[in-house]
């Protein structure tokens, strides 16, 4: 199951796991990244609570966890080269996975039609 939240960020989900990173659409908005800050493994977050940190040559943006849990991994492939996120946002450039407090609480978040209506 694809979300997305209004605050650009998108989810997978597989049980109670979350794979979390940016859009291509906050990629393509920030510009080119040159540092990528993630939480540490085994840290915990509220919906909404700063939870990595980008910065390109154009500013410094937060990354929010989307939904309550615990960070379970992180992507350190980023962190070495930020770049990958403007290259595939969307895929090999996540950003932590998430494991969820409540798995039926990603039903409120938005799903890729409504999304990319968001973003029109």
């Amino acid at each position: 199951m694809l979300k997305f939240t209004e605050e650009h960020e998108w989810l997978k989900i597989e049980g109670d796991v979350a794979t979390v990173g940016i859009t291509e659409h906050a990629a393509g908005q920030l510009g080119d990244l040159v540092f990528v800050e993630l939480p540490e493994a085994g840290a915990s977050f509220a919906r909404g609570d700063s939870a990595a940190t980008v910065e390109s040559v154009k500013a410094a943006s937060d990354v929010y966890c989307p939904l309550d849990g615990e960070i379970v991994e992180v992507n350190q492939a980023i962190v070495d080269d930020p770049s990958l996120v403007n290259s595939d946002p969307q895929g090999a450039a996540w950003f932590f996975k998430l494991k969820l407090a409540d798995p039926s609480a990603a039903n409120a978040l938005l799903d890729e039609a409504a999304y990319k209506e968001l973003v029109a």
